[in-house]
């Protein structure tokens, strides 16, 4: 079996090896990956933080040994911290990576990390990561502060305070533990919703004074109920309520 690790800020994981493919998410920088497949152009990757499955560019990463990728698996991940972070290249020259960047692993790719790493690991640093996220813009498959969608906030702000979710709604409301009323939960507890047929479909963080923040078109905090996500702006719920899990 192949390995490779990401190159660039964020490369978009595509369903299908095509430009024109929509995504299933988003490889940060120095994230590791098995490689599964390939075509003339593309690689068909599994990743190992949330063994999601898609197709990338084989000009966007590189390839690494077996025993390279199993030493990642063993290492605790550190991540950008801020908006934006720069790696100096090996040939002295700058690049922008984004909030979430596995940045360890710059030292493996000949370069030099220049940002800040320190993360909260609480509760208190999931509200806090997830305000960085505020206006972004709904990107389906998206994980960055300039496009992202609903689990991918919600894993992310999670990832970065050293806590790991999987990447849909189905698969995030299966973990942590079920409250019973909402006056139960905390800030940084997550809410899942579900659409007409009874399928969890969306998930919102928790904050303080009965408010969430989701993405909805962008990210957003919005006021939350019994009932669900009561849209001020429509003057209507948008989104039902199924249940609140406590993850940390």
């Amino acid at each position: 079996m192949q390995f490779g690790i990401s190159l660039l800020s964020n490369i978009a994981v595509k369903l299908s090896p095509e430009q024109e493919s929509g995504m299933s998410t988003m490889a940060f920088y120095g994230e590791s990956f098995k490689i599964i497949d390939q075509r003339k152009f593309w690689f068909k990757i599994r990743l190992a933080y949330d063994q999601v499955e898609g197709w990338v560019q084989k000009l966007q990463v590189q390839e690494i040994s077996e025993s390279q990728y199993e030493k990642i698996q063993f290492e605790i991940p550190t991540y950008c911290q801020e908006l934006t972070g720069f790696i100096q290249t090996a040939s002295k020259t700058l690049m922008p990576v984004l909030l979430g960047a596995q940045n360890q692993q710059s030292a493996l790719l000949g370069h030099v990390f220049e940002g800040q790493t320190t993360a909260e690991n609480s509760k208190l640093g999931v509200v806090n990561s997830a305000l960085l996220y505020l206006n972004a813009p709904f990107l389906k498959g998206g994980n960055i502060p300039f496009g992202i969608d609903a689990t991918g906030l919600s894993q992310m702000t999670y990832r970065l305070n050293g806590f790991k979710l999987a990447r849909t709604a189905l698969e995030q409301s299966k973990q942590g533990e079920p409250l019973s009323f909402i006056e139960e939960s905390e800030p940084g507890d997550l809410a899942f919703f579900d659409n007409s047929e009874g399928i969890i479909d969306h998930v919102g963080i928790i904050l303080p004074d009965h408010h969430i923040i989701h993405c909805y078109g962008q990210v957003r905090i919005d006021r939350i109920d019994h009932t669900g996500i009561f849209n001020s702006q429509t003057n209507h719920y948008s989104h039902n309520l199924r249940v609140i899990k406590k993850i940390i």
